[in-house]
């Protein structure tokens, strides 16, 4: 392991020894979309009884200045039972945002939309069949989300290493990595988990039925991969002594296999009805005004139990019984006070952060959310939004995730809406997307007798003004699943 990455480890375990419970939780329910944080928070009404659902204007029991005269009472204990800031009517927070056109008791709407079950989902699924450690579950689960559409896992050892020091808290090594990946390599469809298409290839070959023409393909891919796929066929036949039927043979079976397990595995499992709650409503009015709203769907509102609130003051001041079995008591009470105050806490920071973070994707992104022309989406990355909300990149990156917004012109997830950009010579940025929009329509206008390989792309591309090199013409069209040049003639 290099120095640096040891410095970043070093850091990123100062960082997370810094870290407290209550931060961790605001973490945790940020990540969350909107119907795992329903299910979360009525979880912690059933676990916490000084934590209710409902809202109500109560009376303050006695201010902090009389709660703390109080404190006397259980001076022996270390802990500060000053609890006065938890007993006053400013701790009812009314910490959902309304709808618009609808009161706060009307039922949301509950809104269906069909999405294809993602690779992610059904890896995940398969996980859960294997007996693991809970840091092997923990790696195996982030390098499955670390995983490109297509399956494969780009990311170099070292870059993996660092980001679960930092993201997880968990310290590892390259061997526990390979072995981890080795397991997720195992999983369906063969030649997920590959790191290139060789390493793909022959993950699915192994799965293969023995026969005198599957040693002839792992000899192909094994040592020869790049001359497979550039179709030089005479010199493999002459490197590995092969006829040209024993060649044809074995070239007609590896065509067959998928060199994009992860893209494949939505069309082999189809899709999936199943309802996406948006987190977030966009309307876009005629005169050009946007409306942010926030869909808190049925997570019901929160609020200090007052029962639980009496209980407490009556501990507080019961003077005249002053015994371990009482004293036992008002901590417990007061444990569970202060776990119920972190948690609206949490959830109204939550709830702040979405909306700042999504206002800054619509005042960046606004020509689209006016137009609702994906051309019109400007180059943005995480960074961007970061800055404008004052906010850490890692917390952009949770928001963004499984967080859907719906607007006047379909519902998107918050990722759409997140991409790379590119600057022309005459200093004009424009997205990744929008490149890929132009060289999807040169192939689609060209002559299919004839038809552009990935230099005359560039050129083209070039004389429009985007100055790109032959090989992020390629990337860019393997990522459009438009076949090389020779696969497209006619």
């Amino acid at each position: 392991m290099t120095q640096g990455s040891r410095q970043l480890q070093a850091q990123a375990q100062q960082q997370l020894q810094t870290l407290s419970p209550q931060q961790i939780l605001v973490v945790k329910l940020l990540e969350l979309p909107t119907v795992e944080l329903e299910e979360r928070v009525r979880a912690e009404i059933l676990d916490n009884p000084a934590l209710e659902e409902g809202r109500e204007v109560t009376e303050s029991i006695e201010t902090g200045e009389e709660l703390a005269d109080n404190n006397d009472l259980y001076e022996n204990t270390q802990e500060d039972l000053s609890l006065g800031d938890y007993l006053t009517e400013d701790d009812i927070p009314d910490y959902k945002l309304q709808e618009r056109n609808r009161s706060w008791e009307a039922a949301p709407e509950e809104i269906p939309f069909s999405d294809s079950i993602s690779f992610y989902e059904i890896l995940m699924g398969q996980l859960d069949m294997q007996k693991l450690s809970d840091e092997q579950r923990d790696i195996a689960e982030y390098l499955i989300g670390s995983l490109d559409d297509d399956g494969f896992l780009r990311k170099g050892m070292t870059t993996l290493i660092d980001e679960l020091a930092i993201y997880r808290g968990i310290y590892t090594d390259e061997q526990e990595l390979e072995e981890v990946l080795h397991i997720i390599q195992h999983f369906d469809p063969a030649g997920i988990g590959a790191r290139d298409l060789r390493e793909c290839l022959l993950l699915q070959l192994k799965r293969k039925p023995q026969s005198p023409s599957k040693d002839i393909q792992l000899k192909i891919i094994s040592k020869y991969c790049d001359d497979f796929t550039r179709k030089n066929k005479d010199k493999i036949m002459e490197r590995l002594n092969l006829s040209e039927a024993e060649y044809e043979e074995a070239a007609n079976e590896l065509t067959k296999l998928n060199p994009r397990p992860g893209s494949s595995l939505g069309e082999i499992m189809g899709k999936n009805m199943h309802q996406i709650v948006p987190d977030f409503i966009v309307e876009t009015e005629e005169d050009g005004s946007i409306h942010l709203t926030l869909n808190d769907g049925n997570i019901p509102q929160l609020r200090l139990s007052r029962e639980f609130s009496d209980m407490l003051y009556e501990q507080m001041n019961n003077k005249e019984n002053q015994n371990r079995e009482n004293t036992d008591a008002f901590l417990f009470l007061k444990q569970k006070v202060d776990a119920a105050q972190g948690f609206i806490s949490a959830v109204k920071q939550r709830q702040h952060t979405l909306m700042v973070t999504m206002q800054a994707i619509i005042d960046l992104q606004r020509p689209f959310f006016l137009e609702g022309d994906e051309t019109l989406l400007k180059p943005m990355i995480l960074k961007d939004v970061a800055e404008r909300c004052e906010l850490d990149i890692s917390t952009i990156s949770r928001v963004s995730n499984s967080k859907y917004v719906q607007t006047n012109y379909g519902v998107y997830p918050l990722r759409f809406f997140f991409d790379d950009g590119f600057t022309t010579e005459s200093g004009e940025e424009y997205s990744i997307r929008e490149i890929k929009r132009i060289l999807k329509d040169c192939v689609d206008h060209e002559n299919k007798e004839q038809p552009y390989n990935d230099d005359e792309l560039a050129d083209i591309l070039n004389e429009k003004g985007y100055s790109i090199a032959r090989r992020t013409v390629a990337k860019y069209r393997q990522q459009l699943n438009i076949p090389v040049a020779r696969l497209r003639r006619i």
